[in-house]
């Protein structure tokens, strides 16, 4: 065979291998890609679906219909637990037209306290906020040598969680049931010592780390 038939054989031979070749590295890209998926890389122009987003923003609620709400009493509030902190929440109490001032701050305090000892609406629960008032409590007005302004619950104030506690000095301290400073007495059933409490910023937004901060009523 002459020198240029063998040239023009390896020629074809060569040439008919390159299907080939192409074939083998077509199929290697799948390969290298899993490779690098395998690496944690991950590819920045496929956008990742999380999901639908909450339906409901945290210790957010609806804004109230302050007409219907105005129908149904003394628009007041109460605090209830969101989270971390406490958060006012609109509520309504019915109290007779005409009623004494001791006895109106009385009843705007039971009405209150009533309210906290309530489950929270579906709508609230879903918003997240509770409560730590349990049912049952009552609340009275001062005793003969009690400062007029005085509330006496039928748990002793320091039975109380920190919790419940700071919902019921919040929820009283922002309502006709408080002085005109805007503390609270508050007494038990027994002779212990009256105490009068605050609403400071650190219990609204701390309820749970320690009990409100108060002092002893020494005189009435």
């Amino acid at each position: 065979m002459s020198s240029e038939r063998r040239h023009r054989g390896q020629a074809v031979r060569s040439e008919g291998a390159r299907p080939g070749r192409n074939v083998r590295r077509l199929l290697a890209l799948p390969l290298l890609g899993l490779l690098v998926a395998g690496c944690g890389i991950r590819s920045t122009e496929v956008p990742t679906d999380f999901g639908p987003a909450p339906s409901r923003v945290r210790c957010s609620l609806s804004e109230p219909d302050t007409a219907t709400q105005a129908s149904r009493g003394l628009a007041v509030q109460v605090f209830l637990l969101c989270g971390s902190s406490l958060v006012a929440v609109d509520r309504s109490l019915r109290v007779p037209d005409g009623t004494a001032d001791s006895a109106r701050r009385v009843l705007v305090a039971q009405g209150l306290l009533d309210q906290l000892a309530e489950t929270p609406s579906a709508a609230e629960r879903e918003a997240g906020y509770q409560t730590y008032v349990r049912g049952g409590m009552t609340v009275s007005g001062p005793r003969a040598k009690d400062p007029e302004d005085t509330l006496r619950l039928s748990t002793p104030p320091t039975e109380l969680s920190a919790y419940a506690l700071a919902q019921l000095v919040c929820t009283f301290s922002d309502s006709a049931a408080a002085e005109g400073d805007g503390s609270v007495i508050l007494g038990g059933p027994t002779t212990a010592p009256l105490r009068r409490y605050d609403c400071t910023d650190e219990v609204r937004s701390q309820p749970g780390s320690r009990q409100p901060a108060s002092s002893e009523v020494t005189g009435g």
